[in-house]
Parts: structure tokens; C-alpha cells; sequence
């Protein structure tokens, strides 16, 4: 891009200013748009991998290094990293090797923007430009994201579009940089970055204020390419850009608990530490006769900068990572720190994939407490226990709050920009949320029934207590059935709730029947009758609201969530195997 700009004096400066504000914006709005669809194409797979693997530091640091490809941000990993830290899905130890990768990750850009140096005497070089294929990306994501109905092509359309947005803002900061040599007193303000510790600041500054070191980082480029900066001032303004986006991740820990607070330390100490280790050795490099840093440098060699800061960083502290963690907790020492229950970090919300992934997580422990208290409500009612009694107490309590805290988040989380894909998964989890906790109600409320069975030393008769048990036995396969394929995402597991449902509702009839023929006969009294009512209205309660979780995992991929249209039109049209079903089930839990 060649600007010429014959205007002098104020408003040549205004015109120049213009140009670089303009190009900052662009830069940093094409590189949200591309780093948000490269972490929608990425979904949340990388995420629950990087759970797995943060244990050991060599696999944590290629995964850093490539989730900081991926999201082309070192801020938005580290933010990640403080966000799960406190969420304590990822323990503190297990960052550093995340930190280190993710730092060398995002010297990438710099290597991508200086493209734009290469020379255009040579057709196929001028080909390598961003600048010459930038606009067919352009073009190329814009139809893609006009034609498509695949939402993973449309991400890709837009990464292309965020990606010309980028190289655009970077020529056009080119091209400020390349007019404002000309200004008056421009001559001064770089004599004055040839103090590395006074371009050290204006970097560190200046990143801090804007919260992007690959914006630095290009702006450094731009300079270097219109020439006129020199090595000694290029190193201080490049180490300077990696402490500066610290800012960032501190910002980020404001109201988190002290390990996300030893994460942020952790990353500021390695970028103070690698900067003050390269000032050293730029400093000591003249006494060994090294003359070169008064030499112009290129765009190239800023991108080389980048890189060898954070390479020779890693190398250096990968081996006392020990130390670095102990100086982390003596700067954050452990103390009284009010213990509570994080379900979803702030700080992950805006990574929507990694969002979504978390809550599925939570969704599932959700489901398993759900389970586990039925299951315990179960046994209570045959041979009552005080602590099985709280634990069921307790676990009603946590589910309540699983549903309150998990259902604002899903509800605030579904006004983002979502996926075909992940808007299908929000309104599932929304869905389930209140059957699973209706189930911890319910079995609550068998458990209260169970404490009355006792008190009062309620005696079922054989027939009753054979009956009941089992009904109880295909109470436990279907909420065993409906759980399972609710975790593993299972639809054809999920198909099996409707025909044990179904036997649910048939054996609660029979019992009510049978029982009123005790009572006719005089084998039963009153008072253990509304016992027995309440258990079965409970069993029976608690398969309905099976019945309605198995029908979201079916429907999971369906536009609408219809439970009613889904049940009768299984009910009339005998969909799959359900009679089939039916009929086994039947005979398998039949009372005679």
C-alpha cells in the first residue's frame, strides 16, 4: 500500500495519526474476529484435552503453544489458565509448562506479519505477500460466509475475513510509519528510544494500555519496515510488548482465589525475568566486541527477537520450575481463604467453546448427584439410615444450587453469538436442569416417607414389600439408563427409558389396585395406605421427569425440543422398538 501524503505540518500529523489509530483498530479487530473463529472451529476439544495433560510440562508446553496458535493470543490463554485455576479444574503446579508454550505460541504472528517485508522485485515473492493475497481471502470468506450452510465453513469464512482485516490494519500502520519519518521532532522521540530502558517502559506502557502484544509487536514491524530503528532500541520494545500483556491476565484475576492469583504471578515473573536476562545480555554484548546493535533491523528480525526472547526464556527456567512455583506461593502465601464452591469461572465466558464444554462438565455432576441421591432414597426405604437420610438432605441442597447457578449462567451464555451445534446443547442442559433436580426432590421426599415408615413402625405386608421392590428395581434401571445416556450423550440408550416408563406407570396402577383389595379384605390399614401412595407417587414422579431427560438427549439435534409431540408420537405410532421394548420390559418386571 503506497499513501502519499503532501499535507506539512499539523495536519500531516493529524493525517499520520489518523492513519496509525486506524490501523491499530483494524489490526486488533481482525485479529478478535480470527482468533474467535479459530476457537469456534476448534470447539471445546483442545480445552478438555488441555485438563489432561497440564500434568506433565513437555505435553503442557506444545499444548499451549498450540491453543495460543489456535486463539493467536497469549492473553486469552493465560486468562483461560487463571479462569480454570479457580474454577480448580487445572491445579496451579500443572501452568507452567501451558505458560511457557503459550508464550512461545504467540511469536507466530510476528513471523506471519513480516510477510509484508518481503521484497516485490519477484512475481512468486510478490505472490507470498499478505497484502496480494489478503484480498482474495477476503473474497473467498465472504462468499463462503454468504453460501454456506455448514456453520464450520462459515467459521472458516470468517477466520479468512478476520485475517484480510488484519494485514489491512498492518499495512495501513505500515504506511503511517513510513509518512511520520518525514514529521518534524520524529527524529527526536526515536533518539529517545535509543535508551533501551526508556523503550522498555514506552513498550511495556503502551501494551498495557491497549491489552495486545501482538498490536506492539506489529507497530514495531511497521517501524522496521520503514526503516530507522536499530537493534538496541527494536529488543527493549519487543521485551517490553511481553510484559505489558501481563496486564491483561492481572486484570483478570481481580476477585479470584489465591492459586488463579499465583498463575498471573507466575506469567508476569517470566516475562520480567526473560526481559531482564536479554537487557543483561544486550547490555554486556559490546564489552565482547559485538558492534551490531546500532544496525538497522527488519521485519524479519523483530519477528526473530520475539521468538529467541521466549525460546531462551523456557530454556533457562524450564529446569527451576520448582523454585518458580515456591517464589509464586511465597508471594501469594496460603492463608484462612474462604472455602466455596466455584461452578463456572466469569473468565470463561466469553471463551464460548470452552463455556459450553465446562458446563456440560457441571451438567454431568449434576446428573450423577441427581442419581446418587435416588439410589440412596432407594435403600433408605427398606432399612433407614441417618447418614444416607443427610447425605440425601445434603445432595437435594447442592442440586438446588447446581440448578440455580448452572441455569443463569446457560440463559446468559445463550445470548453469545452460538453454533447450531452448541445452541442445540444449551437448550438440552436448560431443559434437564430442572428434571434432575425435581429427582433430588423427589428423593428427598422418599426419604422423609422412609423416616415416617420408621417412626411410626409402619410393617408392609409380603405382597406389598414384593411388589414394591419391584417397582424400586425399575425405578433403578431407568434412572441408571437415563443417566448414563445423558453423560455419554448416548440417544439410542436413551430410546430404552420410554418402554420402562411406560411399566412404571402401569406397575403404580397395579399396586394402587392390589392395595385396595388388601384394604377391601381387611389386610391393610388406612394409615399404611397413604405410606404406600406416597412412594409410588414418588417412583412414579421421578420416571416421568426420566422420561423428559431421555427425550432431550433424542431431540438434542433437533432445532425445537418438543418432549409432548416426541411421547405421543411414540405412544400412537409405535416409533423404533418401542413395543417391542415394552413388552420385554413388562415381562421382566411383572408382579405375578
Amino acid at each position: 500500500m503506497d499513501i502519499l501524503i503532501d499535507s506539512s505540518g499539523s495536519t500531516q500529523v493529524l493525517i499520520m495519526f489518523a492513519m496509525l489509530v486506524g490501523g491499530l483498530a483494524f489490526f486488533m479487530y481482525g485479529m478478535n474476529v480470527m482468533s474467535s473463529g479459530l476457537e469456534t472451529m476448534a470447539g471445546g476439544g483442545l480445552e478438555r484435552t488441555m485438563k489432561k495433560v497440564t500434568s506433565n510440562d513437555f505435553l503442557g508446553f506444545f499444548l499451549g503453544a498450540g491453543i495460543t496458535v489456535a486463539v493467536q493470543s497469549s492473553s486469552a490463554m493465560t486468562v483461560m489458565l487463571v479462569g480454570l485455576v479457580n474454577s480448580g479444574i487445572v491445579l496451579f503446579g500443572n501452568t507452567f509448562g501451558m505458560i511457557m508454550g503459550s508464550n512461545v505460541g504467540t511469536t507466530l504472528t510476528a513471523w506471519i506479519l513480516s510477510l509484508t517485508g518481503i521484497s516485490k522485485d519477484s512475481f512468486w515473492l510478490t505472490l507470498l505477500q499478505p497484502m496480494t493475497f489478503a484480498p482474495i481471502l477476503a473474497f473467498i470468506g465472504t462468499v463462503i460466509r454468504m453460501i454456506s450452510k455448514s456453520e464450520k465453513k462459515r467459521q472458516l469464512g470468517i477466520i479468512f475475513i478476520g485475517f484480510a482485516v488484519l494485514m489491512f490494519g498492518m499495512e495501513l500502520m505500515s504506511a503511517s510509519m513510513a509518512s511520520v519519518r518525514k514529521i518534524d521532532g520524529f527524529d527526536v522521540f526515536l533518539g529517545s528510544l535509543e535508551s533501551p530502558i526508556i523503550a522498555l517502559l514506552v513498550s511495556t506502557i503502551f501494551t498495557g494500555i491497549i491489552q495486545s502484544s501482538a498490536a506492539t509487536i506489529g507497530i514495531v514491524q511497521a517501524l522496521a519496515l520503514a526503516g530507522g530503528i536499530s537493534w538496541q532500541m527494536a529488543i527493549p520494545l519487543v521485551l517490553g510488548a511481553n510484559i505489558g500483556t501481563c496486564v491483561t491476565a492481572l486484570i483478570s484475576s481481580v476477585g479470584t482465589n489465591k492459586n488463579a492469583k499465583r498463575v498471573v504471578i507466575m506469567h508476569f515473573f517470566v516475562n520480567v525475568f526473560g526481559s531482564a536476562l536479554c537487557m543483561v545480555i544486550m547490555y554486556l554484548m559490546p564489552l565482547f566486541g559485538v558492534r551490531w546493535l546500532g544496525s538497522d533491523v527488519s521485519m524479519v528480525d523483530v519477528a526473530i527477537i520475539h521468538t529467541m526472547f521466549n525460546v531462551i526464556t523456557t530454556i533457562v527456567l524450564f529446569p527451576i520450575k520448582g523454585l518458580i512455583i515456591k517464589f509464586c506461593t511465597k508471594i501469594i502465601p496460603d492463608g484462612d481463604e474462604k472455602k466455596h464452591t466455584v461452578f463456572l469461572d466469569e473468565r470463561l465466558f466469553h471463551n464460548t467453546p470452552l463455556a459450553i464444554s465446562e458446563c456440560r462438565r457441571i451438567s454431568n455432576e449434576m446428573a450423577e448427584h441427581a442419581r446418587q441421591a435416588i439410589m440412596a432414597s432407594l435403600e433408605v426405604i427398606d432399612k433407614y439410615d441417618d447418614e444416607k437420610a443427610q447425605f440425601i438432605k445434603d445432595t437435594e441442597t447442592l442440586t438446588d444450587k447446581y440448578e440455580d447457578k448452572l441455569g443463569t449462567y446457560l440463559v446468559r451464555l445463550s445470548s453469545n453469538n452460538l453454533t447450531e451445534n452448541d445452541s442445540h446443547a444449551v437448550s438440552r442442559m436448560l431443559h434437564s436442569l430442572s428434571d434432575f433436580e425435581r429427582i433430588s426432590d423427589h428423593a428427598l421426599n422418599l426419604c422423609d416417607t422412609a423416616l415416617e415408615i420408621k417412626e411410626k413402625n409402619i410393617v408392609f405386608s409380603d405382597d406389598a414389600k414384593r411388589e414394591l421392590g419391584v417397582t424400586i428395581e425399575a425405578l433403578r434401571e431407568i434412572v441408571n439408563i437415563t443417566v448414563d445416556s445423558y453423560v455419554n450423550d448416548d440417544f439410542e440408550m436413551a430410546a430404552h427409558v420410554e418402554p420402562i416408563e411406560q411399566v412404571i406407570d402401569k406397575l403404580k396402577d397395579q399396586l394402587k389396585a392390589r392395595h385396595i383389595d388388601r384394604l377391601q379384605k381387611g389386610e391393610c390399614t388406612v394409615q399404611l395406605g397413604f405410606v404406600f401412595s406416597d412412594l409410588l407417587t414418588n417412583i412414579e414422579r421421578v420416571s416421568d421427569h426420566c422420561s423428559n431427560i431421555a427425550v432431550y438427549t433424542i431431540q438434542q439435534d433437533s432445532p425445537k425440543l418438543d418432549t409432548h409431540k416426541y411421547l405421543r408420537n411414540v405412544k400412537t405410532e409405535a416409533v423404533g422398538n418401542f413395543v417391542e421394548e415394552y413388552s420385554a420390559y413388562e415381562k421382566k418386571y411383572s408382579l405375578d
